[in-house]
């Protein structure tokens, strides 16, 4: 029996290059981080995004490396806008909701997830005060 659990092929080792934090896409740095969060889970729309969802909430979805979306209330969408965080979403560029945060530099991609992050606070402090998230008493939880 050995005591290497970790063992490999060491003619095929030369083919396994890890990747860098940095050499990963902006769009797989953004997943792994979201993902992370408890009760998050992703979904693939039918233009092609990925969408980050709490429960049946959306808290914003991707396009690839490109762009993050997401809906915002009125007052909150308005102070993004003004402290330049966000931009009208480009298909619904009149509505103050939807919003829209291009991917274009290293600091976007912290600023999306801090996007994300703020929708998914404003949901978790909405379903605790709703008790969502609490179960129900059932005789069908371990009782």
């Amino acid at each position: 029996m050995s005591t290497n659990s970790h063992s490999f092929d060491t003619a095929a080792a030369h083919h396994y290059t890890p990747v860098a934090p940095a050499e990963r896409s902006p769009s797989e740095r953004i997943i792994d981080v979201v993902t992370s969060w408890p009760g998050v889970t992703t979904a693939q729309g039918s233009r092609g995004e990925l969408s980050f969802r709490l429960g049946r909430r959306e808290i914003g979805h991707l396009h690839g490396d490109a762009a993050a979306h997401f809906s915002f209330p009125r007052h909150v969408w308005v102070a993004l806008y003004k402290q330049g965080r966000i931009e009208p979403h480009p298909i619904f560029v009149d509505l103050v909701g939807p919003a829209a945060r291009r991917i274009e530099a290293e600091s976007d991609i912290q600023a999306v997830i801090d996007l994300l992050r703020l929708n998914y606070e404003r949901l978790t402090t909405l379903a605790r005060g709703r008790s969502i998230v609490a179960p129900t008493s059932s005789s069908s939880f371990g009782g």
